[in-house]
């Protein structure tokens, strides 16, 4: 069995604050992906930042106080690779990718965007640049015999159910035409070859969203957006039994504007 859970933080310090640390000594998953970990690893209190009984990469990004992801496993990876090969993004706190027994696990951060900004010309540069990459890393995969799950936040909905108003964001940046087009091709079996799990165990609901703004009753009235993804290999995604969020009981129980989205793999044959 492996079971993978992947989360925005929004700063990792803050969450820490109040109940990621909890979280963390609850959860059962194998491996943890973060995103937007906002923090050197010497800024992190020593509990955070290298927890008793997991084995923790952290890839902040050059510019202070942006980006930055991180990997806790429960076991220490076979290997371990920061960046995926861009002169541009590498320095940037995006990606990074372990390998366990049998599997590749990676966390993303995916720019933002903003329509009209150089902000959302990154986006594009990024995405033109991961998708090869992630091409050649199922690729590499296979031909090791091993399977590939890459965790995070994509910041782009997919579909109309991903998103409670999509109506209203058919011009804004994580509901593009063009980026939810980029994500049909990392899931075109013809293309970029990866699966949604969470949207293959869960074909026909609306959702489940996995962040809610802060402004306004969002999470109270279920307004969010998911674009918290689990993409995989076909044949991990085979193995996929069980997903879900990890949405908090009440607004004020957040440690996020993310809730943690979980997958559970049975094992293999």
């Amino acid at each position: 069995m492996l079971t993978v859970t992947s989360v925005n933080v929004n700063g990792l310090r803050a969450a820490a604050k109040k109940g990621f640390v909890e979280w963390l000594e609850q959860t059962s998953a194998d491996a943890v992906c973060l995103q937007e970990v906002r923090a050197e690893p010497q800024q992190l209190p020593g509990h955070v930042r290298e927890p008793e009984g997991w084995h923790v990469v952290h890839a902040p990004a050059a510019a202070k106080g942006r980006a930055g992801v991180s990997l806790y496993t429960r076991r220490a990876p076979d290997r371990v690779q920061v960046g995926f090969g861009s002169a541009e993004f590498d320095g940037s706190g995006r990606y990074v990718e372990v390998d366990l027994p049998g599997v590749t696990v990676a966390s993303l951060y995916l720019p933002s965007g903003e329509v009209g900004t150089e902000r959302q010309d990154e986006k594009t540069r990024f995405m033109g640049e991961f998708l090869g990459y992630l091409k050649g890393l199922r690729e590499r995969a296979a031909a090791d015999g091993r399977e590939v799950v890459v965790c995070g936040d994509w910041n782009i909905a997919h579909r109309e159910a991903d998103l409670k108003n999509w109506r209203g964001n058919t011009k804004n940046s994580g509901f593009l035409p063009e980026e939810r087009e980029w994500l049909s091709r990392v899931l075109d079996p013809a293309d970029g070859g990866y699966v949604d799990v969470v949207r293959a165990l869960h074909p026909d609901v609306e959702g489940p969203y996995s962040w809610w703004s802060y402004r306004g009753r969002a999470f109270d009235n279920d307004a969010g957006w998911r674009i918290d993804y689990a993409m995989t290999t076909p044949g991990l995604a085979e193995r996929a039994v069980e997903a879900y969020v990890e949405r908090a009981a009440t607004h004020a129980g957040r440690w996020s504007d993310h809730a943690p989205v979980t997958v559970v793999f049975g094992p293999r044959d």
